[in-house]
C-alpha cells in the first residue's frame, strides 16, 4: 500500500516517516522536494492548493496523511490568506479527493480552535472559538475535511515537541545554555505532547479494525503550565547531563509578552474518546518529555 505523507520535514512528519513505514510504502512530500537528510522526495506547496490534486493523481495513494500546516501563529495575523490556503483550502482538496475514492485521510488540528476559557478538559464536541487567524484557519480546515465525508480522521493535539524542529523544549534548552535567568509564562495550561506519541497513535488508529471516521483529541495525560514545563525540562536535562547548570526561572503572566496573536489560556484536551475508540492508554506528559530529552542526549553523544 502507498501512503502519501505531506509535511514530512516537520517534527511530526519525521516521526510519521518512522511509524508509518511498517504499514506500506511511504511517499514523502515536502515544500522543497528534499527531506531533512538530503534525500529527494515529492515537492508540493500547500500555499498553492490547486497543485495538490495533481500530486494525488500521480501517486494514487491508499492512505493520505497530512502533517503539513501553516504554524506561524503571529505571522498569520499579517498573512491570513496564506494561513487559510494552507490550513483550510488545501486539506479540503485532499479530503475531497480521498472521499470520492474511499481513501482514509488523516489530518491534524490544534487546541487553538478553542478560546481557552474553560476550566475542565475540552471534549471533541465543545464549541470552537479561535482567538486569532491561525486557530480560525485550522477550524475551517477541520470543517472542510468533515464536509468532504469519507473516512477522515482528525486528531487535535497541543504543545507538541520533539528532538527536532522548532518547539518550546528545544527553545528552553537553547536559552538555558546562554542565560542564567529566564522568564516563562505561568498562566497558560496544557499537556506537553511528544510528536512520537502522535505518530504512533496515528499508525495504530489506521490499523484499527473499525477505522472510525471522526475527530479525536490526542495529547499526553496530565497538565502543567509553560513555566512548569520549563522547570521539568531543566531538572531532567541537568540530571542526564544535557545542562551543566540550572537557570533561574521566573514565572510571569502572558501580559509580560506582547504577541500579535492571543494564546489560549487553557489548552487541556479530554482524550477519553480516543482511548476508548482505539484501545490505547496515554502516558503522562513527564514521561514523554523524558523520552525526548533522552533522544537529545543520544544525538549529542553521536556527534
Amino acid at each position: 500500500m502507498t501512503i502519501l505523507l505531506l509535511g514530512a520535514n516537520g517534527q511530526l512528519g519525521r516521526e510519521l516517516l518512522r511509524s508509518l513505514s511498517a504499514m506500506g510504502d511511504v511517499v514523502a512530500a515536502t515544500r522543497t522536494g528534499t527531506l531533512y537528510d538530503g534525500r529527494s522526495c515529492e515537492a508540493v506547496d500547500l500555499d498553492a492548493p490547486a497543485v495538490v490534486s495533481a500530486l494525488l493523481d500521480r501517486c494514487q495513494p491508499g492512505i493520505v496523511v497530512n502533517a503539513a500546516a501553516y504554524t506561524a501563529v503571529d505571522r498569520a495575523e499579517e498573512e491570513p490568506e496564506a494561513a487559510f490556503r494552507v490550513n483550510a483550502e488545501a486539506p479540503g482538496v485532499m479530503a475531497r479527493w480521498c472521499g470520492v475514492r474511499d481513501v482514509p485521510f488523516v489530518h491534524y488540528s490544534t487546541d487553538y480552535v478553542f478560546g481557552g476559557q474553560a476550566t475542565t478538559p475540552y471534549r471533541e464536541d465543545a464549541p470552537t472559538a479561535p482567538l486569532g487567524v491561525y486557530g480560525a484557519s485550522k477550524r475551517d480546515g477541520e470543517n472542510a475535511v468533515r464536509a468532504a465525508g469519507g473516512r477522515h480522521l482528525i486528531f487535535r493535539t497541543a504543545w507538541v515537541h520533539s528532538a527536532h524542529g522548532n518547539n518550546f523544549l528545544l527553545t528552553m534548552l537553547r536559552l538555558a545554555a546562554r542565560q542564567e535567568v529566564l522568564t516563562v509564562v505561568c498562566d497558560q495550561v496544557g499537556a506537553p505532547t511528544p510528536a512520537a506519541l502522535v505518530a504512533d497513535i496515528t499508525a495504530r488508529a489506521l490499523q484499527h479494525p473499525g477505522r472510525h471516521a471522526g475527530t479525536w483529541h490526542l495529547a499526553s495525560a496530565g497538565q502543567t503550565s509553560w513555566y512548569g514545563f520549563a522547570e521539568a525540562i531543566f531538572a531532567e536535562a541537568k540530571a542526564i547531563g544535557l545542562l551543566a547548570e540550572l537557570p533561574v526561572v521566573t514565572p510571569v503572566t502572558s501580559s509580560a509578552f506582547a504577541t500579535a496573536a492571543r494564546r489560549p489560556a487553557w489548552s487541556v484536551l479530554d482524550t477519553e474518546k480516543l482511548q476508548r475508540d482505539f484501545n490505547v492508554q496515554l502516558p503522562d506528559w513527564k514521561e514523554g518529555m523524558r523520552h525526548v530529552l533522552a533522544e537529545l542526549r543520544r544525538l549529542a553523544i553521536q556527534r
